[in-house]
């Protein structure tokens, strides 16, 4: 009787205390102990506090065979062995560039893409969307996720000083609400404008005349004039007065 009391108050210590973590000598020197009472009623009992055959993470003991992941870290998981666990990490792959909403659920190693879009001159635009990143670009952002834009081929403008309009593409031959008349250049010195249309005598002895549009050579890159000067002639001097 007096040893099946003995061996019962054993197992009652050795079951209330088998899982305790051992993290001072105090405890290691309560384990040793508590392994030597385990071992005289028959049970196993490892020197770290466990019992053999499983391995303790998460604050919980897992038996040989079962799979976890670790609480500090989804994206490592671990098997318990009997050599004890044995764990891999998952290392997650980049998302697509253009995604436009990433998802990162708490039970989740990787982030999700949740929605995808198209990404163009470093601005990520919605599936379907239009928009217009220059004045002159228009762009679709296609189902594929590629965006796909028209640039606009503009007119040469009929004079030399066009000007760029807040939120137009082309230039316009404009001054304020006014437009300009088309007009070309005298010379390749760009020191006098005349108007297109009629020839213009710049001096008395030379006659000039712009292209018109349909002339061969219009436009390109300087809009120059057509001269022919009179034969033995001799340009008049402006006149000065003397005070």
């Amino acid at each position: 009787m007096f040893q099946f009391t003995h061996d019962f108050i054993h197992l009652q210590f050795c079951f209330k205390d088998y899982s305790m973590m051992v993290f001072n000598m105090e405890s290691r020197i309560r384990t040793a102990v508590l392994a030597l009472l385990c071992a005289q009623a028959g049970l196993g009992f490892s020197v770290a506090g466990q019992q053999e055959g499983t391995c303790e993470a998460n604050g919980s003991l897992y038996f040989v065979g079962e799979w976890y992941f670790l609480d500090s870290d989804h994206c490592t998981q671990c098997e318990c062995t009997s050599e004890g666990s044995a764990c891999s990490r998952t290392e997650c792959t980049s998302l697509p560039a253009a995604c436009i909403h990433v998802s990162h659920y708490p039970t989740d190693c990787c982030p999700r893409c949740e929605k995808i879009g198209c990404e163009y001159r470093g601005v990520v635009y919605e599936l379907g969307q239009n928009f217009q990143p220059s004045e002159c670009e228009q762009c679709t952002c296609d189902s594929d996720g590629i965006a796909r834009c028209l640039v606009a081929d503009c007119a040469p403008p009929p004079c030399v000083n066009p000007i760029y309009q807040p939120g137009k593409c082309c230039p316009e031959c404009k001054e304020g609400n006014t437009v300009k008349c088309p007009n070309c250049y005298v010379n390749a010195s760009r020191s006098q404008v005349i108007p297109a249309g009629e020839p213009i005598w710049v001096d008395s002895c030379t006659k000039c005349r712009c292209h018109d549009g349909q002339d061969a050579g219009y436009w390109e890159g300087n809009r120059l004039a057509t001269c022919s000067r009179l034969k033995n002639c001799t340009p008049e001097q402006p006149s000065t007065q003397k005070e």
